[in-house]
């Protein structure tokens, strides 16, 4: 039997950590470091090169060297996540026939899914030879903010790997097991985890060998690539100002900009200033240039404040949900490479009120957490139960567009929830279930995860159907939506594995409009259940006057008729005023009707 192995699958670098003996181990590289670049470049001899290797000759081989493909997975080319990645990619991305972002060399387009599969498989041969066995099995981790496509994606370059991924664990929730497990702590924690590529922060309550997630927060399109950015524009801007050439489309400069970027922001962690030459840059006719720059660190701190101020946000919704106030967090972690930046950990420190923890190695931790994870499905570590949560809302739409949420963000999981819907026509044979993931009541104001139908139903007359409708979420996250009609036993079921994720930021932007919006939303959610109200009471107008109105004169005959032709219009119309109007005028005219079904009881004339 295969090892099972954890990995921490980063935008910037991966770690792989293993348990030997109830302790964790991160297993070196084949070159012997503890942490391997998320880098894969392909060469003129169709040859792929991974990690150290392929970041070393990414400077003369820009267009073919793929580095931070973790912020493509699970994304469409048109998705704002990879406009704003391509403004600082060296290499190409196309659109796939699906619409996904793929990336193009030498002519051939892979997924996002194939290059991390080749990183993976990379982590995965290394672990084995520092193991001398096979490896079969993983754990890998994810940002806690990656929807149900993007760990679809991470899951299936996995299986590329050759890797069997027996769980895909959040990346806080693996810091907080590691500090747990190894130091002992109970308490309710915070985990800041600043990454290369997403930024997640999860308030866990420690207590007894029980690791409960309470809520958990983060932005999908931020961490040090943007920090690297920030550095490489400023370059950009000083250079182009001094010499009237902009860089940006000379993909070699870019190349060697990202990297002394990268270079001068770890520098200046632990120095106040640093200097950042790189000659023979560029040419004109006047011959050669060189950048030659001087960057302090208060210069550098200006540069990404606005980067570092949006972790306040995520920080702070995450509080809320959890129902707590900064002075009821026990420890502050921090977790992510980005996290040495002096001005980060100032403003965590201004967030919560407390210094912040590094005890374990940012940049390990995660892949210790997988670790542990591990050894937890292999029984090797006993007595521990970690209860994660789900970051956003899951629902299905309803009639007239509005969202019944099935599924609460923050919700624990693995969960289950099932509930009843009926039909809104009659003899409808067919019930369509559109899912949809995000915290507006307004279905259009969401993210469509799937569609699928339920077919062949009974003829039936409105509202007389009971379908199930079954919500699960599993371990992973990922989710599975079943519908079954209670009377023929007909069912149908769907994996929520769409090919493409959210757009960029979209999982915030989707809770923050939803918050702008929603004394809008509450009012147009109102206004759809009046319309879907009278909508219900024209059928049954139409019903009960197809049966009693020849018990009417002719002068009520006509107003019924003009009732439901002004109501149909105000529906049609969407017009507020007139449904109002339309359900006042249909409640007279119905009580009329009543009146003629109750003296004239089972008589309906023709």
């Amino acid at each position: 039997m295969g090892r099972t192995i954890g990995i921490d699958l980063g935008t910037t670098n991966c770690c792989v950590c293993v348990s030997e003996s109830g302790a964790q181990t991160v297993t070196p590289n084949k070159e012997g470091s503890r942490t391997t670049p998320s880098v894969v470049a392909f060469t003129d001899q169709d040859e792929h090169l991974i990690g150290h290797i392929a970041k070393r000759q990414g400077v003369t081989n820009p267009k073919n060297t793929i580095y931070a493909v973790k912020r493509l997975i699970g994304q469409r080319y048109d998705s704002e996540s990879i406009t704003r990645a391509r403004e600082h990619l060296a290499y190409e991305v196309v659109c796939a026939d699906n619409g996904d972002g793929w990336v193009k060399c030498h002519e051939k387009v892979y997924s996002p899914q194939e290059i991390s599969g080749m990183i993976l498989r990379e982590l995965k041969e290394s672990a084995e030879e520092y193991l001398g066995e096979e490896v079969i099995d993983a754990v890998i981790t994810v940002p806690a903010y990656f929807d149900d496509a993007q760990r679809q994606a991470t899951k299936d370059a996995g299986a590329i790997a050759g890797l069997e991924v027996k769980r895909i664990l959040n990346e806080p929730t693996a810091a907080a097991l590691a500090y747990g497990l190894i130091e002992g702590f109970s308490g309710m924690v915070a985990v800041y985890d600043l990454g290369g590529g997403t930024f997640d922060v999860s308030i866990l309550e420690l207590a007894n060998g029980v690791f409960e997630v309470v809520a958990t927060s983060g932005d999908t399109f931020l961490g040090g690539e943007d920090f690297d950015n920030a550095v490489l524009n400023w370059m950009v801007e000083s250079f182009q100002k001094e010499t009237g050439i902009n860089l940006r489309f000379d993909k070699m400069a870019l190349q060697r900009l990202k990297e002394a970027a990268e270079k001068a922001k770890c520098e200046l962690s632990s120095v106040e200033e640093t200097e950042i030459s790189l000659p023979f840059i560029s040419s004109d006719n006047t011959g050669a240039k060189h950048l030659n720059l001087k960057l302090s660190r208060t210069h550098f701190n200006d540069l990404i404040r606005e980067l570092v101020d949006r972790t306040r946000q995520p920080c702070e919704a995450a509080l809320a949900a959890a129902h707590l106030n900064e002075s009821d967090i026990d420890r502050v972690l921090l977790v992510g490479g980005q996290t040495r930046t002096p001005l980060v950990q100032d403003v965590v420190q201004d967030i919560f009120g407390q210094e912040p923890c590094m005890d374990l190695n940012p940049d390990e931790v995660v892949g210790i957490g997988a670790a542990i994870q591990s050894s937890i499905l292999e029984g090797e570590i006993k007595d521990i139960v970690l209860l994660d949560v789900t970051p956003l809302s899951l629902g299905i739409e309803t009639q007239g567009g509005l969202v019944y949420k099935m599924i609460e963000s923050n919700a624990n999981i693995p969960t289950q929830y099932s509930q009843i819907f009926t039909t809104v026509s009659d003899n409808q044979t067919t019930v369509s279930i559109h899912i949809v993931q995000g915290e507006s009541e307004i279905s259009s104001n969401n993210r469509s995860l799937a569609r699928f139908e339920l077919v062949d139903l009974p003829t039936a007359p409105k509202g007389v159907p009971q379908i199930e409708v079954t919500f699960e979420i599993d371990t992973n996250g990922i989710v599975k939506v079943s519908a079954m009609d209670m009377q023929s036993g007909k069912a149908q079921s769907i994996n929520i594995t769409p090919t493409s994720g959210l757009s960029p930021g979209e999982i915030e932007e989707i809770i923050a409009r939803a918050e702008m919006n929603r004394e809008h939303d509450e009012k147009r959610k109102e206004f759809i259940r009046k319309m879907n109200k009278l909508e219900g009471m024209i059928h049954t107008l139409e019903k009960t006057n197809a049966e009693y109105g020849s018990y009417l004169n002719e002068e009520e005959q006509g107003r019924v008729k003009e009732t439901i032709a002004d109501a149909r219009k105000a529906i049609n119309l969407e017009d507020e005023g007139m449904v109002f109007q339309s359900l006042d005028k249909m409640a007279r005219v119905s009580k009329v009707l009543s009146e003629v079904v109750m003296f004239n009881p089972g008589k309906s004339k023709e």
